[in-house]
């Protein structure tokens, strides 16, 4: 799978244990950074990187990391045919996909612990849509408001 992935300084080290762990899975990462932790960044120029490599299909689905995920996750979701899905817990990672079809997922590098991190990646990255009808229902109404503000 091609994974688009972003973090700023509250993210890091985290994702660089991601890519490592996506990368040995077999998965095609862009890394769009940090690589440094001790300098400052904005989530948002990061979530705007991966989100458009998400939209232009560049990549499948997309991660973003910052302290707490909640910035990357507002921001990401911004973005036009972007569903970004904070999670903190392994449900939510898979049903965030299966049920929402998000392609973005968020963490909080400082909320959660590396090993439950590894643990929700792999439920997001593992998960697909149900394609169900009530999903698919609901997503409907999601495009009509974001039509509708979109103006």
């Amino acid at each position: 799978m091609r994974i688009a992935i972003g973090a700023d300084h509250g993210g890091y080290p985290l994702n660089e244990r991601v890519i490592e762990e996506l990368r040995g899975a077999g998965h095609e990462i862009t890394d769009f950074g940090t690589h440094d932790g001790s300098q400052p960044d904005d989530y948002p120029d990061y979530a705007v990187k991966v989100g458009q490599a998400v939209q232009s299909g560049e990549a499948e689905i997309g991660i973003l990391i910052c302290g707490s995920g909640v910035g990357a996750a507002v921001a990401a979701n911004k973005l036009h045919g972007i569903r970004a899905a904070l999670c903190g817990d392994t449900y939510s990672g898979h049903q965030s996909r299966e049920h929402d079809d998000c392609n973005v997922l968020c963490l909080g590098a400082r909320v959660v612990g590396e090993e439950l991190a590894l643990d929700i990646v792999r439920a997001f990255v593992a998960a697909r849509f149900s394609g169900e009808e009530r999903h698919r229902r609901r997503l409907e109404k999601i495009a009509a408001i974001e039509k509708k503000e979109r103006g």
